[in-house]
């Protein structure tokens, strides 16, 4: 029994003495380090050609090697006793601030770090760990472009991770300066380097050098004390944060990338309570809009609309593109703001809902109302004719970046932000004397500028903002108006198929001048023949009421190979789908509302945006090949939505139209009344108009543009073409001579009759033979 028992007390005091021989070691090294201001004389040895990187290393080594000799979990063992209670942290973190000896910051910032990491024991609960940690940050992130913020880019990154494993420690590491009362900062500041003179003077009483070490005390009890003298912040100020905020604005792209990534780990922090204190008791949401802001206001007044649109696929992973031939004065700036948007977008997505729905709010009132609204609505000066240049410059460049974020836009907290922003709460249906009331009413009164640039800018903004997921952009543009379907005359049955329809001498758009000026009999579309079991037969119909709009005269792809109709399909179909799986979520009706004959009619209005797309399209044959292109693209974007109203108004040329109401085939038809008349009096016009064609496929000199379908997501894909024939009876040297005459006419026919043919493809993959929601298996690769 007493063997035993001097056994265990052997194993005893076998298992302790270790433990006595690494706090000896750990207090020596701890030692060596304040000896060195006691005994070095030369002030401009760098701090890693000393031995305190070392002596910091041992010290770090002997605290994770304690820890895993620990036989219970969670106990501090000696050395991190006298590390805590010691004030050894509070110490180094002056050390670092006096920069003594040169680099020292950077030795103290990288010992942090390790030890946060390395060490399992919980220690930014310890006041002595987490006020030296607070001091120590905001000791950088202040100066861009410091040496150590490699370092303090590491020692927020173990901070970050820290917090996003416990929330709780958020409040420590993000609390206030007025926490911490200024009594007793002030105190414990002065005490450590009277702590550190008194362990030197214990290690050296006879020192030979005790000028130096009092020199040396004098230069740490001189740094601590003026912290404590520096204003308070507002409540809750977050040196972490702006430590991070300003990392992020580093040159070095790894270190702003890295930075940038420690944010976002503490904005996604999964704690109610800690994303709640993270909103109101901290700078978190103002500083990174406030830098949001600062990039937008520092871009030049004169980037090129043009060039805002082609930087595209910045991200914030990526800001900037490296240079190239299409680099142009601004890139830089307005690439860093993009990134910079995107990085806000994305916090936004992953941050918890409580951060989220902060952070999209303050990005819509400072950056949408406070900067773009004032920009976007520049009025003209009073007395003037039109807008002045440097009006419609803030007007084009405030639409154009507009549009550039909400083409990176991907949140739903800020697009729900940006969609109140533009359109306004209220979805009520407008009336055709109301004046504009929100946002988006005066944007759409832009796209029927007087300068045709802000008229092209601001139809941008609108396709882009139709292609967001988001109800309320379709029903407060287009379907508010339609319900109901006020623009179907009453009184009269329903066609149970596309046989019972109104031959288009019956549209009250068709007079007798139209007839009489060209349009044939035999151009009309073909009395309907009997529906096929399949339902074919109604979308031939449709298909040819497009194809057919255009006269023979006016057409000019049947000289080309493969530019029917069908080579829209494909495009068309992919581009359905898409808009189909977006809008799915929101229920829409499967078919039209049944229409009661003996319900009264009500005055119909198409709404400002329809009416502005009609009025547009109806000048096409007047407006600039640029704006026409661009109308018929928002136009083709509208109907490709599969909404059973959308279906019916823009697509369905048989509709029975109430009195004085338009659709848009009955403007189309109008459009070809006039252009039938003009045709008269443009001499040699197949001719003519074949040669514009010509030039804008970049078949012969002249403007190199070519038809751009709005249905292409990239705007590049032309329609197929092949070899144009030269005409008989033009030569293309004479083309000049005609240019400036019917260049504006011309143009407009070619695009009016490639917007009849991409109608009819969408109307193609669109109407159903069973519902409105069509259904087809995806093509082979190259087929339709």
């Amino acid at each position: 029994m007493l063997s035993r028992l001097g056994a265990l007390l052997q194993e005893a005091m076998g298992a302790r003495e270790p433990s006595i021989d690494l706090l000896e070691a750990f207090v020596e090294h701890w030692k060596g380090i304040t000896n060195y201001y006691i005994e070095s004389t030369d002030e401009n040895t760098p701090a890693k050609k000393t031995d305190i990187p070392w002596r910091l290393k041992q010290m770090l080594d002997i605290l994770v090697y304690e820890e895993k000799q620990q036989a219970a979990a969670g106990e501090a063992g000696p050395c991190l006793e006298y590390l805590l209670q010691h004030k050894i942290l509070e110490t180094l973190c002056t050390l670092g601030k006096a920069e003594y000896p040169p680099g020292m910051r950077q030795q103290v910032l990288q010992f942090f770090s390790k030890v946060l990491a390395q060490v399992q024991h919980p220690l930014l609960h310890y006041l002595s760990v987490h006020r030296p940690v607070q001091k120590l940050l905001r000791l950088g992130g202040t100066v861009p472009g410091s040496l150590t913020e490699k370092e303090e880019v590491q020692f927020t990154t173990v901070l970050c991770s820290k917090i996003q494993q416990d929330p709780a420690l958020l409040t420590y590491i993000l609390e206030g300066r007025k926490t911490v009362g200024r009594k007793e900062a002030s105190r414990e500041a002065t005490a450590l380097p009277r702590e550190a003179a008194g362990v030197r003077n214990e290690e050296q009483p006879h020192s030979k050098a005790p000028d130096r070490g009092a020199r040396g005390a004098r230069a740490l009890s001189t740094q601590l004390p003026a912290e404590t003298e520096e204003p308070d912040g507002g409540p809750g100020e977050s040196t972490l944060i702006t430590s991070l905020i300003g990392l992020c604005k580093s040159k070095r792209g790894r270190v702003a990338l890295k930075a940038q990534e420690n944010l976002l780990l503490l904005v996604s922090v999964a704690s109610q309570a800690a994303a709640t204190y993270l909103v109101q008791s901290s700078p978190c949401c103002p500083a990174i809009v406030e830098h949001l802001c600062q990039l937008y206001q520092s871009l030049p007044s004169f980037l090129d609309p043009a060039d805002i649109a082609t930087s595209e696929g910045i991200s914030w992973r990526l800001p900037s593109a490296p240079s190239d031939e299409a680099s142009f004065p601004g890139k830089e700036t307005l690439a860093a703001f993009l990134g910079w948007f995107d990085y806000c977008d994305h916090l936004i997505t992953e941050a918890h809902t409580v951060v989220s729905e902060a952070l999209a709010k303050s990005v819509a009132e400072k950056l949408f109302v406070e900067i773009l609204q004032p920009q976007l609505l520049h009025v003209a000066p009073p007395g003037s004719a039109r807008p002045a240049c440097r009006s419609e410059q803030s007007i084009l460049t405030s639409t154009a970046l507009l549009t550039a974020m909400l083409r990176q836009l991907r949140s739903p907290a800020l697009l729900r932000e940006a969609v109140a922003f533009l359109l306004g709460t209220d979805q009520q249906p407008a009336a055709p004397e109301d004046s504009p009331h929100t946002l988006g009413g005066h944007l759409v009164r832009h796209c029927d500028h007087l300068s045709d640039e802000i008229s092209i800018a601001t139809l941008r903004l609108f396709e882009e903002l139709l292609q967001k997921p988001h109800e309320q952009i379709i029903h407060s543009l287009i379907l508010c108006h339609l319900e109901g379907r006020p623009y179907v005359a009453r009184g009269s049955p329903e066609p149970e198929s596309y046989e019972d329809t109104l031959d288009l001498e019956e549209d009250p758009y068709f007079t007798d001048g139209f007839l009489d000026s060209g349009f044939q009999p035999s151009m009309k579309p073909p009395p309907a023949p009997v529906t096929n079991p399949d339902g074919k037969t109604a979308v031939t119909e449709i298909v040819n009421s497009f194809l057919c709009l255009v006269p023979e005269e006016a057409k000019t792809s049947a000289f080309l190979e493969e530019t029917g109709y069908d080579t829209y399909v494909h495009d068309a179909y992919g581009l359905f789908q898409e808009c189909s799986s977006r809008v799915a979520p929101w229920g829409w009706p499967p078919a039209l509302p049944p229409l009661d004959p003996h319900e009264p009619e009500r005055p119909f209005f198409e709404g400002h945006f329809l009416r502005m797309l009609f009025d547009r399209i109806s000048r096409i044959l007047e407006q600039p090949y640029s704006l026409n292109l661009q109308v018929t693209s928002v136009l083709s974007r509208l109907a490709l939505f599969p909404h059973p109203l959308i279906h019916e108004y823009l697509l369905d040329p048989y509709i029975n139209l109430a009195p004085g109401c338009r659709s848009l085939f009955s403007v189309l038809v109008r459009v070809i009344g006039d252009l039938m008349q003009r045709i008269q009096r443009v001499p040699q016009f197949p001719g003519k108009l074949l040669l514009v064609r010509r030039q804008l496929m970049g078949q012969v000199p002249g403007e190199q543009q070519r038809w751009l379908p709005p249905g292409d997501p990239s705007q590049t894909l032309g329609y197929h073409a092949g070899t144009l024939p030269t005409p008989p009876s033009r030569d293309p040297r004479h083309a000049v001579s005609f240019r400036l005459d019917h260049q504006t006419l011309l143009q407009g026919v070619v695009v009016l009759e490639e917007f009849c043919k991409e109608l009819a493809a969408i109307a193609f993959v669109k109407f159903p033979p069973h519902g409105p929601h069509l259904r087809l298996s995806e093509p082979p690769e190259g087929h339709v």
